[in-house]
């Protein structure tokens, strides 16, 4: 096996570009280990009139948009490992990334997803804003899905200064204009190096194993 044989599918959702920001520290990561990178932003669901009332949020969408494709089950069907990231909603997934993540029922119908390395990351506007239970609750899909979990743990001396054993984060302030700092930054870039590596080594064994 070759190390572009992984296939790295970094999934979000962000309306201020802070979680566009880890997201892309992730797939820095992930192609330092020789990973073929895909990244996707889901798609806002609200109304027009609302997006409209808040000041910046047109202007990023169509910023993000045309860098970042919608994402599709095709992309989970072809990945080895899907990285998931979101920022809370009163600590818990945005409504954004959950109606990719419900998109997906015919994949779990058929087990397509069984096996494959799943992690994720979040921002956050306040520092105990529920990150961790936002990174936790997104351990309940993956489990369903039948994915193989990849925490950060403290795999790194980055986590002893940023982020969480459950997946990167940052804070991005009240008014969502705080960027990540350079240590959420680093502990990004390791879960993207962390992710590819049990990738590999899940496809190694599979194939091994027929």
């Amino acid at each position: 096996m070759t190390m572009s044989d992984v296939n790295v599918l970094i999934v979000f959702y962000s309306r201020n570009g802070n979680t566009a920001q880890l997201a892309e520290a992730i797939a820095e990561g992930a192609r330092e280990e020789g990973a073929h990178v895909i990244l996707r932003r889901a798609r806002d669901i609200v109304a027009e009139e609302i997006i409209a009332s808040v000041p910046g949020w047109k202007e990023n969408r169509e910023r993000m948009e045309a860098r970042y494709a919608a994402p599709t089950p095709e992309d989970a069907a072809n990945a080895d490992a899907i990285i998931f990231g979101t920022p809370t909603r009163f600590g818990n997934i945005s409504a954004e990334l959950k109606a990719y993540v419900d998109s997906l029922g015919g994949l779990w119908a058929r087990g397509a997803l069984n096996g494959k390395a799943g992690s994720v990351f979040v921002s956050t506007s306040s520092t105990h804003g529920g990150n961790e239970s936002t990174l936790l609750s997104m351990y309940h899909f993956l489990a369903h899905l039948g994915m193989v979990i990849v925490p950060t743990g403290y795999t790194d001396p980055a986590l002893f200064a940023a982020g969480t054993p459950y997946g990167a984060s940052s804070v991005s302030g009240a008014g969502g204009d705080q960027a990540p700092t350079p240590e959420d930054l680093s502990v990004a870039r390791h879960q993207g190096r962390l992710v590819t590596r049990v990738a590999r080594a899940l496809k190694q064994g599979m194939r091994a194993n027929g």
